[in-house]
């Protein structure tokens, strides 16, 4: 059977902040992600969200990666 195109994907969120740092910072070098989801007919384009970041210790930007 074919698979339908469904309009709702699951993405990876993951720190922009930490990646351009490296964890030079802080002794761990951990990468926060998330999962979520998003409609693909509704957000075209990459997701951006700010969501809380256990590594830096602060709220940042989380974009979307590919999987």
């Amino acid at each position: 059977m074919a698979k339908k195109k469904d309009a709702r994907v699951t993405v990876i969120l993951e720190c922009t902040s930490c990646i351009q740092n490296n964890g030079v910072k802080k002794v761990s070098t951990g990468i926060s992600r998330y999962i979520t989801q998003k409609n693909r007919h509704n957000t075209p384009n990459r997701l951006e969200l700010r969501k809380f970041c256990p590594y830096c210790y602060k709220h940042t930007i989380h974009g979307e990666i590919k999987k």
